[in-house]
């Protein structure tokens, strides 16, 4: 993501990239391993000390938070989030992306993944049926 930008995106860099000053509202970001399984060494709530203790700063990012608006209602009435994943390819010499199938993730935790959502009902993955 650190090499992708678009107003879509959140914000994202290599904890490297800050050269020891980081942004003051680290609140609005999670410190994400570049290299972890289902949220293992996530952090949503960052400290300063937290980002000074790494030592391979290269192997993170910092990502601006994503807000999930609870929009998708259960059979209880209470409402769950939703990230929708899409998998496109893009063929040589065609003209636009061709999308081949997408994941839809279902959260009630602090942040969506298995790590934030193992004690939750209405949560995991599944996928979307689209019109064409």
């Amino acid at each position: 993501m650190p090499f992708l930008q678009n107003e879509y995106i959140p914000t994202c860099r290599f904890l490297s990239d800050y050269n020891g000053v980081f942004p003051e509202n680290l609140s609005d970001y999670v410190l994400k391993p570049l290299f972890s399984f289902a949220g293992s060494g996530v952090v949503i709530n960052i400290k300063p000390e937290d980002l000074e203790q790494i030592t391979d700063p290269e192997n993170y990012i910092l990502q601006q938070k994503v807000k999930y608006e609870p929009v998708i209602e259960t059979t209880d009435g209470s409402k769950v989030k939703c990230e929708i994943r899409m998998l496109y390819i893009w063929q040589e010499n065609e003209k636009r992306p061709t999308l081949l199938t997408n994941l839809a993730r279902l959260s009630r935790g602090e942040m969506i993944g298995v790590r934030f959502n193992k004690d939750f009902d209405w949560v995991g993955g599944s996928v979307c049926f689209m019109e064409k």
